[in-house]
């Protein structure tokens, strides 16, 4: 069979529930996975420091809340696992989420902070005066974009060579995943602090192979409260650990990109039926698009009938780094839609242990005198998160992925009525998209100040302990 049919046919088989694909690549597939991106050159801002784009959202428009503490990260890089709890300070963790919540809020106590939070959703949704109510679910998604086989941070095993076709890529070994301790801490502030039931929170990362793996589902449902034991799971492969739920989609609520050639896509009907998503993303360096953070987490929430599933495959050429400025940009559509971006109450960056890119595994930063990221970072605005996420990034010399027009993205959807590419940005059909935040960049690595922290009315605010 030739290779090109061995794939359609596999893909055919795929989208029957015949196989799983496994977690292998031939090398020329692997290059298109990370974009075909190595001559890209590395990311320089088009735009003067300090020239915001777009408008700021939340209670203080425009503000990040960045904090950092190198004590709660002290893996040797050899014994055991990162995420062990000997290697990361629950304690400390569960302190750098307080004083985020605090910092972007301004609140004296989390409780006062939570249901400010609440309230703000609500009412620019024009939804009331109210705070959270129990029955009102929260989706939190996470990205488990490497949790992909029985064994966290394990690739699977490779497949057998196609006849005729090259031997497979085998990925290496990874363990870029999510920090269970800084997902403990999001679900421990939501329940403890917020009031928030546990049967009404949901985890969740639906793409293809992906699972919320043991390390997150055991330290949660671990947890003597049995409110921490009714939080759900959402996954597209749980590999017979049980206790996860399966996506059903929802045909009644499509994505319809703005791009004509992209198909349709459809969300799981158990996040549609939410009335808050919180998305808490990677602070990432991205092979294709140059940074994965919260404008690309949403790639594990879509379903595509007839274009192979639960998979983020057929917008790939739709978010590459080496796309122009002004360019249209898929990521747009899912941040502004009403079902994901449009139901987000809050965004957050784990940066506890950061990978090297999206298939590779954790580093420590140069620029942090050599120790882990350490990091964590919280907002209201989607655009402002990912510009501070990408500055701290594009900042960092081992952060070698940081490449082309990472920020094309941030440009068009912080000037969504009225993007460079001239698209009309509307993915669910209620009309073109306002602006969805405010972007720009620091003035610099060293003093990290935007516009609102040089005094001025519009733009970026950044509140760092780092």
């Amino acid at each position: 069979m030739h290779r090109r049919c061995f794939l359609r046919s596999l893909a055919a088989a795929q989208a029957a529930g015949l196989v799983r694909v496994p977690l292998v690549f031939t090398t020329e597939a692997f290059a298109q996975q990370r974009g075909g991106m190595a001559s890209a050159d590395p990311f320089k801002p088009s735009e003067p420091a300090n020239s915001p784009l777009g408008a700021g959202k939340g209670i203080h428009p425009g503000r990040v809340v960045w904090v950092r503490d190198a004590n709660a990260t002290s893996w040797d890089g050899a014994t055991g696992h990162w995420w062990d709890d000997a290697y990361t300070d629950q304690k400390l963790v569960h302190g750098m989420t307080s004083r985020m919540v605090l910092g972007l809020t301004g609140k004296k106590n989390e409780k006062q902070a939570w249901d400010a939070l609440f309230r703000s959703f609500n009412e620019t949704h024009k939804l009331g005066n109210s705070g959270y109510r129990p029955g009102e679910t929260i989706a939190i998604k996470i990205n488990c974009n490497q949790d992909r086989s029985p064994e966290w941070g394990v690739p699977a095993a490779p497949a057998p060579t196609p006849p005729g076709g090259r031997a497979p890529f085998v990925r290496p070994p990874q363990n870029g995943l999510p920090s269970p301790h800084a997902v403990v801490a999001l679900v421990t502030q939501l329940i403890e602090k917020a009031g928030v039931r546990g049967g009404d929170i949901m985890l969740y990362d639906v793409a293809g192979t992906r699972n919320v793996g043991q390390p997150i589902y055991q330290r949660i449902q671990a947890n003597a409260n049995p409110q921490f034991k009714a939080v759900k799971f959402l996954v597209g492969d749980d590999y017979r650990f049980g206790g996860r739920l399966s996506p059903t989609p929802d045909m009644d609520n499509p994505i319809k990109f703005s791009k004509e050639g992209v198909p349709v896509a459809y969300l799981p009907k158990q996040v549609t039926d939410a009335k808050y998503v919180i998305n808490m993303a990677l602070l990432r360096p991205h092979g294709m698009a140059g940074v994965t953070l919260i404008g690309k987490n949403h790639f594990g929430s879509v379903h595509f009938p007839n274009n192979g599933g639960w998979t983020p495959q057929p917008l790939h050429n739709s978010i590459l780094r080496t796309q122009s400025m002004g360019a249209y940009n898929a990521l747009v559509d899912l941040i502004g839609h009403r079902h994901l971006g449009g139901k987000t109450m809050l965004y957050m960056l784990d940066g506890l242990y950061t990978a090297e890119h999206n298939e590779a595994s954790v580093f420590k930063w140069a620029s942090f005198n050599d120790h882990w990221a350490s990091s964590l970072l919280i907002s209201q605005d989607p655009i402002a998160i990912d510009s501070v996420g990408l500055d701290i990034l594009r900042s960092e010399p081992r952060a070698k992925e940081v490449r082309g027009q990472a920020d094309n993205y941030m440009h068009e959807a912080a000037q969504a009525a009225k993007p460079p590419s001239g698209t009309v940005y509307n993915p669910d059909g209620s009309g073109q998209l306002a602006s969805l935040g405010v972007h720009e960049h620091w003035n610099d690595a060293a003093s990290r100040k935007y516009s609102r922290n040089l005094g001025r009315k519009e733009g970026i605010e950044l509140i760092a302990w780092a």
